[in-house]
């Protein structure tokens, strides 16, 4: 019977044991891990898909102004775009007729008299000759006095036009309506002393705030059918302004008529007694 000392019953054991590949049962951790967290963070991504959420994307579609979605209107606002685009004279031209019919209408409607064709026909002379001139001016105007500050250019086309424009409109309106009427050049003159500071000084409460409007919110093309809808109103004021002046004047001239009669009767009987 062989004995065997310890330290070769240790050899002999682990020679026993077989030689297991440790590098497969390491090898398999790192995978093992792997595969956990690739199927840790896989939930994550899926969660977020079916939650519907997303990398927040900038809006980068601009709102539709409130005019272009009104359905017939807004065709007819596009039209209108187009024709300003290829015949500007013309369509201006046309556009201020309509103007100045609808306010002389509206007028002489609100006067309660009878229809008085004449009165049109004068209203529709004068906005002829303005159209164009007005339609330079605002033009003129959109092209210059643009600063960086907005306020700036804005308070400068409002200043400019309500200092430039509107006396001079006024002047020519008024003076046209006494002129077309057969007046003479002093009653022309009358005519305008009376009717532009009044006319004036209500311009003041209404154009700047339609003017600092228009340049802000309206393209050039439709610059002048929004100022024309407002004109409408304005050019009924004017009117019916105009007309209470010929009431004025006519009053006027029956008191100097009747004074001049009476004065010719006091010469006739002075001359008489002498006479006697």
């Amino acid at each position: 019977m062989i004995l065997l000392n310890p330290s070769a019953r240790i050899l002999l054991r682990r020679k026993a044991v077989p030689a297991g590949p440790r590098t497969s049962h390491l090898s398999k951790r790192p995978q093992h891990t792997s595969s956990t967290n690739s199927s840790a963070s896989t939930p994550k991504h899926d969660a977020a898909t079916t939650a519907g959420t997303s990398i927040p994307v900038p809006n980068t579609v601009a709102a539709v102004p409130l005019w272009q979605r009104l359905g017939p209107l807004t065709r007819g606002f596009q039209a209108y775009g187009r024709s300003q685009r290829k015949r500007p004279y013309a369509t201006q031209f046309v556009s201020s007729l309509v103007i100045y019919f609808l306010g002389d209408l509206s007028a002489q409607s609100i006067s309660g008299e009878e229809y008085d064709p004449k009165r049109t026909a004068k209203a529709l002379a004068i906005g002829a000759g303005s159209s164009i001139p007005s339609y330079k001016w605002f033009m003129y105007l959109g092209n210059n006095f643009n600063y960086s500050s907005t306020i700036l250019s804005l308070s400068a086309k409002v200043i400019v036009n309500q200092l430039c424009f509107t006396p001079i409109f006024n002047s020519y309106f008024f003076g046209m309506q006494a002129l077309l009427s057969g007046d003479t050049f002093v009653e022309i003159i009358d005519r305008i002393k009376r009717t532009v500071p009044i006319s004036f000084v209500n311009s003041c409460k209404l154009w700047p705030a339609v003017t600092a409007f228009n340049f802000t919110f309206v393209g050039a093309q439709y610059r002048s059918i929004f100022a024309g809808l407002v004109a409408i109103g304005w050019q009924t004021y004017l009117s019916l302004l105009n007309r209470i002046a010929e009431g004025e004047e006519a009053a006027k001239r029956m008191i100097d008529s009747a004074l001049s009669e009476g004065q010719k009767e006091m010469d006739i009987r002075r001359g008489e007694k002498a006479e006697a």
